[in-house]
């Protein structure tokens, strides 16, 4: 009688892991950038770091400053392996003697015996992975480190009529690699995390569902 209660309790723990859900990377909200604080002017007419001398480079180098970010992502990705193994093997065992004599039954050596193994492996297998990805993305310099790189981040959110996509970038960069008119390849861009999700009837219909992610985990012993 104790199987029963054993056998439904396994399989609603089977159940509850099935219906694990994944964190969508789209909830996540990231911090506020920091700017930089309004500095007080104690009644002078010139406020200090608001100075714009004529012959200074305006490139945004400054905490609050806005770089746009030109994507150029492209990866490429190839892996192929084979193996293959083999091994024979075999045993012969004589009739033993008794008194000089085979031992035998109705003429036939049944103590005798012979082993044949015969094993072999062949495995192949490869992979492939291509991503793209273009367009750009307006960042703001969150902090000046003191080696003089430049933590940026930026986030973009276009809604449309099925759901909303979300492009996240966030990394450092170096004042020498921004163009004069404020732009920077991404490919410049260290430490970059860079984040293309969804969320809405689309990326739904992309996920997969709470049974399948069971059948596909490693809870499923097939």
């Amino acid at each position: 009688m104790m199987r029963l209660p054993l056998f439904a309790a396994a399989i609603a723990l089977l159940g509850l892991a099935g219906c694990a859900s994944t964190p969508n990377p789209a909830d996540a909200v990231p911090p506020v950038p920091q700017l930089t604080p309004a500095q007080p002017t104690a009644g002078a007419i010139f406020a200090p770091g608001q100075g714009l001398a004529l012959f200074t480079d305006r490139r945004a180098t400054q905490v609050g400053d806005v770089i746009t970010v030109i994507l150029s992502e492209q990866t490429n990705a190839q892996k192929q392996a084979t193996a293959s193994t083999g091994k024979n093997s075999s045993i012969a065992i004589g009739a033993p003697s008794l008194f000089g004599g085979a031992v035998t039954a109705n003429g036939l050596e049944f103590l005798a015996a012979e082993v044949d193994a015969d094993r072999s492996f062949a495995g192949s297998g490869n992979a492939s992975q291509s991503n793209s990805l273009t367009g750009s993305l307006s960042v703001v310099v969150t902090e000046a480190l003191p080696n003089g790189l430049l933590v940026i981040m930026g986030e973009k959110r276009v809604r449309l009529n099925q759901g909303d996509e979300i492009l996240k970038i966030s990394g450092l960069v170096r004042p020498e690699d921004i163009q004069p008119d404020n732009t920077i390849a991404s490919t410049r861009v260290a430490n970059a995390a860079i984040s293309y999700s969804g969320k809405g009837a689309l990326a739904d219909a992309n996920a997969k569902g709470w049974l399948a992610r069971f059948f596909d985990s490693k809870w499923w012993p097939l």
